[in-house]
């Protein structure tokens, strides 16, 4: 094969997707001839053709018999391997899986065939120095400190049995089963059975109109009634709906929240001695949990204003890669909040894609533009602040370094991984210039 004969003819094109790609590439005549030859080669060591031992077979007969198994080897050899020194030339960098069409290959001619792929854009980032972000207040006022010490007491309550015969008053706690019916000629609304449940007579948090009918009911005794719920009401699959409801009472119970002193402190934590401790530990964490939002809300506020002042293509193939990704996370709450399988199958996926696009282009544009903001000012991930984070992720694993290092290798991971830290890093490293 002299370099003359090899060198396949190559056209490209640029399509109205400003970040497609198109090559028009031959493969010479005499590299598919070559490829043939060793293929039906080893397809001869291997066939099992009546008549003719193993080994044995002439390759006039397995050109005859596996034609199409052969010709499909050779595309399957010739056409990425081409591609990819192609695209490697012409200095591209596909981002997405290449689209083969207009492939040609008669025997004793070159295989010919066209490449519609994605590359990533080309952009220089709109200047950026000048954002400035307004956080929130992250200070703790006294009153939040003993609202999340009254929220704690609450917490802890316990709940005892009224052994006396009397009547449901407000405070008292019913321990009820019911079953709910909604209204003929009620759109859309299902009937409603619980088979215990406790709710507080007159409560803040309780439904008045459904609590209100069970005032002055003993233990063991039923009540039907009936409650029509507002246009507004906060359960959306209740609202503006009738139901009636046939409830048993099955007991009374009193609810005894523990005094704030010392004693509580010390229940709550062994190494809390007193309530001013406790204080001080809420106020801490409360202060740090605003900081994070105040952070956590600062970084969407840098991103959303450097989204708006870059406008650019975004490849076709990242930003579906990004609804899946979102799509999965979904997928996996669903599930974890006990959602089965046969369930998640009759999800309207179109419909989840279609409303989840808008957040990964989002995504996508935002990963871009932190990429090209760290070659800019030349942000790295050292080698420590990369294994700080394997670290990490190994324990939350619960496996060894070298285990997930072995398995993020084989699929990729570890350049995800660091392509990650590296934007988040520079992210930091915004942020900490906007406020």
């Amino acid at each position: 094969m002299t370099t003359e004969t090899s060198t396949p003819e190559v056209s490209s094109s640029e399509p109205s997707n400003a970040c497609e790609r198109e090559l028009s590439i031959e493969v010479p005549a005499d590299v598919v001839k070559s490829e043939t030859a060793g293929i039906v080669e080893r397809y001869q060591k291997l066939a099992r053709v009546p008549g003719f031992r193993k080994g044995k077979v002439p390759a006039t007969i397995v050109r005859q018999r596996f034609a199409k198994e052969i010709k499909d080897d050779v595309i399957e050899a010739l056409v990425p391997r081409y591609f990819r020194e192609e695209a490697a030339k012409q200095n591209l960098a596909p981002v997405s899986q290449p689209r083969v069409t207009d492939l040609h290959m008669e025997p004793g001619t070159a295989l010919r065939f066209t490449a519609s792929f994605e590359v990533l854009p080309e952009f220089k980032v709109a200047p950026y120095d000048d954002i400035r972000v307004t956080t929130l207040d992250t200070n703790v006022t006294d009153e939040e400190v003993e609202t999340a010490l009254n929220n704690l007491r609450e917490r802890q309550a316990t709940y005892s049995a009224v052994e006396e015969e009397r009547p449901l008053t407000d405070g008292d706690f019913a321990v009820v089963s019911f079953k709910g019916t909604p209204k003929e000629g009620e759109p859309d609304a299902k009937p409603v059975e619980v088979d215990e449940v406790m709710v507080e007579i007159g409560g803040e948090n309780t439904v008045p109109e459904f609590t209100a009918n069970l005032r002055g009911a003993k233990p063991g005794e039923q009540r039907t009634f009936e409650v029509k719920y507002a246009d507004d009401f906060s359960d959306k699959r209740l609202a503006g709906k009738t139901l009636t409801y046939e409830v048993m009472v099955k007991a009374i119970k009193t609810r005894s929240v523990p005094e704030l002193n010392d004693g509580f402190a010390k229940e709550l934590s062994a190494d809390l001695n007193t309530v001013d401790e406790l204080r001080n530990r809420l106020r801490e964490n409360m202060k740090a949990e605003k900081e994070q939002e105040a952070q956590h809300q600062g970084k969407d506020k840098l991103m959303e204003e450097l989204v708006k002042r870059n406008d650019f293509p975004v490849p076709e193939a990242m930003v579906n890669d990004q609804i899946d990704l979102r799509l999965e996370r979904g997928l996996r709450g669903l599930a974890a909040q006990g959602m089965r399988t046969e369930d998640m199958k009759r999800l309207d996926f179109p419909r989840l894609r279609a409303g989840q696009r808008e957040a990964a282009l989002r995504e996508v544009k935002a990963s871009l533009i932190l990429e090209q903001i760290a070659e800019e000012e030349k942000i790295e991930v050292s080698d420590e602040e990369f294994d700080r984070e394997l670290q990490a992720f190994a324990t939350q694993s619960k496996q060894t370094v070298e285990q997930v290092r072995a398995r993020l290798t084989e699929n990729g991971g570890l350049d995800r991984m660091r392509h990650r830290l590296r934007n988040e890093k520079t992210l930091d490293t915004l942020y900490r210039r906007s406020t």
